[in-house]
This record gives C-alpha cells, sequence and structure tokens, in this order.
C-alpha cells in the first residue's frame, strides 16, 4: 500500500519543513513494513508538499505512525497537513 500526505507550507518554514520532515522519513523507515518514502514539493505551487510512503500493508504503516519516536518527530508537522485520505490500496503496478 502507499501513503500520501499533503502539507500547506508557508515560504518562511520551507527549509525547516523539509529538514523536519526528512527526520520523520527516517523514523519511519525504520518501521516494519517500511519500503520506501519521498519528500517532493509541486513545482507549480512550492506551498504544496508532499510525504510519499510504501508499505508491506496499512497495519505496518499505522502501528508505524504509532510509535513514540515516528510520533515525537511528526506531530509538530501534522498542523499542515491537509485532511485528505491518504492511504492507498496499490491496484495495478507496473515494473520499471
Amino acid at each position: 500500500m502507499i501513503a500520501i500526505t499533503r502539507y500547506r507550507v508557508p515560504a518562511a518554514d520551507a527549509d525547516g519543513f523539509a529538514e523536519r520532515m526528512s527526520a520523520v522519513l527516517a523514523a519511519l523507515s525504520r518501521s516494519p513494513g517500511f519500503r520506501s518514502g519521498r519528500l517532493a514539493r509541486t513545482v507549480d505551487e512550492p506551498g504544496l508538499w508532499a510525504v510519499v510512503t510504501e508499505w508491506d500493508g496499512a497495519g505496518h504503516y499505522r502501528r508505524a505512525l504509532g510509535a513514540y519516536e515516528v510520533r515525537m518527530e511528526f506531530m509538530p508537522l501534522a498542523a499542515l497537513a491537509v485532511d485528505e485520505p491518504g492511504a492507498y490500496e496499490i491496484v495495478t503496478a507496473l515494473p520499471r
């Protein structure tokens, strides 16, 4: 499964956001079931960011979010998250 969370980040906070969210991704990467993670920013609207992670399953993702280390890094940034569903079941995938 993949998880996509979008964030609205004021320009003044962009550098700090990237650094802090990279720490969140590092904490998530140590969780069982983690496959990959990326932090991205739109080219058309620089204040809109996305974190995209891939997991062995929804249970792994949800348990990782509840881990103390992840929560300590993530909670200060959660207020910037866009309120929308973010967990997706992969239906079709093509190899590279």
